[in-house]
C-alpha cells in the first residue's frame, strides 16, 4: 500500500474509490501520569506522551490502511493526521486520506 501526502503519484493515473479513516484514543496508566507531571517542572521532552502519541498514529494508519485494503485500494493519497485531546492524559489521533485504485 502506498502512502503519501500529496493528491497525485508521479507515474500513475488513479481513480478515486472514497474517503478512508482511522483512529484510536490512546492514555497512559496514573503511574505515568504522575511521573510526567513532575517532568513539567524541569521542562524537557515527555518521552512516556511522545511513545504514546507514535503508538497512536501507527494504529491509526495501520486501521486506515485496512479501510483501504477493504475497498480494492493501490494507494492512499493526501494522507493527514489530526489530534485532539479527549481528556486529561488521553488524546485521540485520526488518520485520513483518499483511498485510490492505479487505471
Amino acid at each position: 500500500m502506498i502512502l503519501v501526502n500529496t493528491d497525485y503519484i508521479s507515474g500513475k493515473e488513479i481513480g478515486m474509490l472514497g474517503l478512508v479513516k482511522g483512529s484510536t484514543i490512546q492514555t497512559k496508566n496514573v503511574g505515568h501520569d504522575i511521573t510526567q507531571s513532575f517532568k513539567t517542572l524541569v521542562g524537557g521532552e515527555l518521552k512516556a506522551y511522545n511513545d504514546m502519541m507514535n503508538d497512536a498514529r501507527a494504529l491509526a494508519t495501520k486501521r486506515m490502511v485496512q479501510e483501504a485494503e477493504a475497498l480494492g485500494a493501490d494507494a492512499v493519497v493526501n494522507v493527514r493526521y489530526a489530534t485532539s485531546s479527549v481528556m486529561a492524559g488521553a488524546a485521540e489521533v485520526m488518520a485520513y486520506g483518499t483511498a485510490v485504485k492505479f487505471v
